[in-house]
């Protein structure tokens, strides 16, 4: 908080900032107000008086529970340390288990491999907030404060964010099957051409990618359809669309079932790197490290 939240309204009451942290970490006004021993209208008044003296709401209100609103998650940052120790010295028990782990990165790898790796951590007591983007702004919302965790396709510059290594993302060629039986006995790369490519952009960034880095030649196409979510270009090779270029892990089932074939498999694909970015320094919350280590072994069986 700045010294603009704090002062000249003489000092904050203690009772609303435990509030606060009951609420952001329980993710509900009732939870809080059951742990708390206190109405919910009591909680409801108090983080209403919070707000009001920090000039900006603190929590999105939806039909079960709240979800915090990134100033609110950078208030908890800096409260939970001071308020358990308090709560530790008085013998009272800590309003909640640790905050919620906010984590970033691509929509694709959110809703396959990270969700898939990461969901069996509810169990444990793991709160995740998941974020899908674009790497550039979610690094900046990173520097900013408002992730724990991003998964990137591009490494940082400088030395404001921990980086390492992930895994590498293998790119590859594929196309419905009644697209693939036409291209027997043809040279691929100029075939193809004349066939409906459906694309992530309008510029084809991947797919004259794999053209330069495979076929050593710049490709002479333009997309059938475009669309900026690589599940949607699955879906559409699935229903017989055309062809096009995408992450390997992303059409493992259906090769598998030959819903899609493989039209080429080079000696060496395309791949992107992917890396796990963080703010420097440990984090105060332990759940942060589960997910980081749970990431980064399961990283490699990808």
């Amino acid at each position: 908080m700045s010294d603009q939240d704090t002062h000249g309204f003489g000092p904050l009451d203690l009772n609303l900032l435990r509030t606060f942290l009951a609420v952001h970490r329980l993710g509900s006004f009732t939870a809080a107000a059951r742990r708390l021993g206190l109405s919910q209208s009591t909680v409801t008044t108090q983080i209403r008086a919070l707000e009001n003296r920090l000039g900006r709401e603190l929590f999105e209100r939806r039909a079960h529970g709240v979800t915090p609103l990134p100033h609110a998650d950078e208030l908890a940052m800096r409260l939970s340390a001071p308020l358990d120790q308090l709560a530790d010295i008085t013998g009272e028990e800590p309003s909640s288990s640790a905050l919620p782990v906010h984590l970033a990165g691509p929509a694709e790898f959110m809703s396959t491999l990270g969700l898939q790796t990461l969901a069996p951590l509810v169990a444990q007591g793991v709160r995740l907030r998941v974020a899908i983007g674009l790497a550039e702004p979610l690094l900046e919302e990173l520097r900013a404060g408002r992730h724990d965790l991003v998964v990137s396709t591009r490494r940082p510059r400088g030395r404001t964010l921990h980086t390492e290594l992930l895994a590498d993302e293998e790119f590859v060629l594929v196309a419905a099957p009644v697209w693939a039986e036409q291209l027997k006995g043809q040279d691929l790369p100029t075939a193809l051409e004349s066939l409906p490519l459906i694309a992530y952009a309008e510029d084809l960034p991947i797919a004259r990618r794999y053209w330069r880095h495979v076929f050593d030649r710049r490709l002479h196409a333009q997309a059938a359809i475009t669309i900026p979510d690589m599940r949607s270009v699955l879906t559409a090779l699935t229903v017989g669309a055309g062809w096009s270029v995408v992450p390997s892990y992303l059409c493992r089932t259906e090769l598998a079932s030959g819903a899609l074939r493989l039209l080429h498999q080079p000696e060496d694909p395309p791949i992107n790197t992917a890396y796990l970015v963080q703010r420097p320094g440990s984090s105060t919350n332990p759940h942060v490290t589960l997910v980081r280590e749970r990431l980064v072994a399961a990283a490699k069986n990808w």
